[in-house]
Parts: structure tokens; C-alpha cells; sequence
């Protein structure tokens, strides 16, 4: 597996402040991978490592396959946390000439700029200044121009705060676009369902610490796995069925049951069967993402959003 980035055991400290703490990544080439935490997780101070803007205090980072990111600095785009662009420049001007910096002839930049405006829904305000644009309009214009030198890996940090459900989805549309494209993605989120959508792998921080790497499917996994069940005779025993760890009775008689870690919901069902159970209900409830990063981060997760 080939790999656009990684981290080796990094450190960053503040004075008393340990920002990041023993952080290690490996994201493959070509994905779509998450950088999730709730704020102050040390998000931002690693994406800054990453881009050698900060230097870590120890630990070791390999960018496209060279230690620094300077060195590779035309083949990566950037969007950073605190928007901003030139006001008075127009769409077409600005994106063209963020692209200038990374390379690009002025021609072949310009036409890029249009060809990205009209894409996602901005041809019409291609020719208008930036200060004329909505906040949300602005804000994609500047996700634009950090892709319009065709990079082979985006860092997105915090993409879609601030943005309404409508640019959100244009946003996870760009995403998906550059990975067809074959260019390696990670964004920084604290809004859990994008992750779940979009990410081939990610990372979970917590207090500047990994606390979990994987896919979402490995993440799931960390939960145990929940069944609703309902039977027809509610004095039916619920006994002696195999890797329950807890029952719990609801309302309208039906019952949560808790898996024990690595306990099959079939087996349950078949224990079911086996001993003559008559079910009118049997569900099996997958934990999403949110409720996988609550359980990890603990009290810091009450940043996180469903949105």
C-alpha cells in the first residue's frame, strides 16, 4: 500500500501545554481520511506540522515521500481554519491566482478558475468580487482555490463550518470528485457524519492523542452491538442466550439486549430458534460514528455535532 503521508511518534508542546502527544498515521494514497477530535484536540497543530509551518518537538513526518512538506509544496493544497481572501479581487482572480503560486501558467489557471466555478455552482458569480459573494460562496471559493493547481494531496482543516446543508453537500461532492481523481484527501472535522460518509480511514484525537485509527467499520466495532428484541409471550425467558452482557426491558415490552465485545447478533437469533422463542421483533442497531467517538473522547465529545 502506498502512502501519501505519515506520522511517527510526534510530539508538540506549547510550554506546560502538550498539544499533540505521540501521534502516528499512515494514510494511503488515493483516500479519503478523517481527522476527527473535538476542539482543542490538537487538530489544527498537527495539520500545521504537517505543512511545516510548525516543527515538531520529536517524532518523525514523511509528506509525498519527503520529510518536509516545503519541498513538495507544489503537489499539496491547503485550506486552512480562519478563511479569508483578497475582497476586492473577483472569483475567477482569486483562484487563479492562488494557483499561480503553486506553478500554474496565468492562462492555464484562469481557465482552471472557470471550470471550477461552473462546476460547483458558481459559474454566475465567476466574474463578481469576493466582498459581493455570500459568506458560504466565499467560503467555497476558497476550497476552490486550494485544488485549482490539480494537488495530489488536499488538507482541508475544519471544511464545513459555517457552511449551510446545501454548500455542505457541494463540498462532500468536491471531495469525492478529487478522490476519483486519484488525489489523497484528509480533512479535519469535529461534525461526525461527513466522516461517516466520505472516509476510507481516520483518526480519532483526544487530548492531543490518537485514540483510535482505522475505518469506520473498525470504529463500530469498538461499541458493542445492540438488538432490540420483542417476543410474543413477554414471560418468555431471556436466559442463558449466548454473549448477552446486559437486558434491559423498554417500553411496550420490548427488550435492549448488549452484546458482550465479539458476540454475534446471529448466534443470539439462532439461540432464539433453538429454544422455541417466538420473536415479533428482532433488530439489530448499529452505532454510528457519533455515538463511537462520545464513548472514546468522553466528556471532551460534548463539542461534537450531528450535524
Amino acid at each position: 500500500m502506498s502512502v501519501a503521508l505519515e506520522l511517527r511518534h510526534v510530539c508538540k508542546s506549547f510550554g506546560t501545554f502538550h498539544a499533540v502527544q505521540d501521534l502516528s498515521l499512515s494514510v494511503p494514497v488515493g483516500s479519503v481520511y478523517g481527522f476527527l477530535g473535538p476542539n482543542g484536540a490538537g487538530k489544527t497543530t498537527s495539520l500545521r506540522m504537517i505543512l511545516g509551518m510548525l516543527l515538531p518537538d520529536s517524532g518523525e513526518l514523511s509528506v509525498l515521500g519527503s520529510p518536509s512538506a516545503m519541498a513538495v509544496r507544489n503537489r499539496v493544497g491547503y485550506l486552512p481554519e480562519e478563511k479569508g481572501m483578497y475582497r476586492t479581487m473577483t472569483a475567477v482572480e482569486a483562484i487563479a491566482y492562488f494557483a499561480t503560486l503553486k506553478g500554474v501558467s496565468g492562462r492555464v489557471a484562469r481557465a482552471r478558475a472557470r471550470d471550477l466555478l461552473g462546476r460547483y455552482g458558481l459559474g454566475a458569480f465567476a466574474d463578481k468580487k469576493i466582498e459581493a459573494l455570500s459568506k458560504g460562496m466565499g467560503q467555497k471559493v476558497q476550497v476552490l482555490a486550494s485544488i485549482a493547481h490539480d494537488p495530489e494531496l488536499v488538507l482541508l482543516d475544519e471544511p464545513f463550518s459555517g457552511l449551510d446543508p446545501v454548500n455542505q453537500e457541494v463540498l462532500e461532492e468536491v471531495i469525492v470528485d478529487l478522490k476519483a481523481r486519484g488525489c489523497t484527501v484528509l480533512f479535519s472535522t469535529h461534525v461526525m457524519a461527513h466522516a461517516e460518509r466520505l472516509c476510507d480511514r481516520l483518526i480519532i484525537l483526544g487530548g492531543g492523542r490518537g485514540l483510535f485509527e482505522g475505518t469506520v467499520a473498525e470504529a463500530r466495532r469498538r461499541m458493542p452491538v445492540q438488538i432490540r428484541v420483542e417476543w410474543v409471550d413477554p414471560t418468555q425467558a431471556l436466559e442463558s442466550l449466548p454473549g448477552v452482557r446486559s437486558r434491559t426491558r423498554q417500553e411496550g415490552g420490548i427488550w435492549c439486549l448488549e452484546l458482550d465485545s465479539g458476540a454475534s447478533a446471529a448466534a443470539v437469533l439462532e439461540a432464539c430458534f433453538e429454544r422455541s422463542l417466538r420473536l415479533r421483533r428482532f433488530e439489530v442497531r448499529e452505532n454510528d460514528l457519533h455515538e463511537v467517538f462520545v464513548h472514546l473522547v468522553g466528556p471532551g465529545a460534548r463539542e461534537a455535532t450531528l450535524r
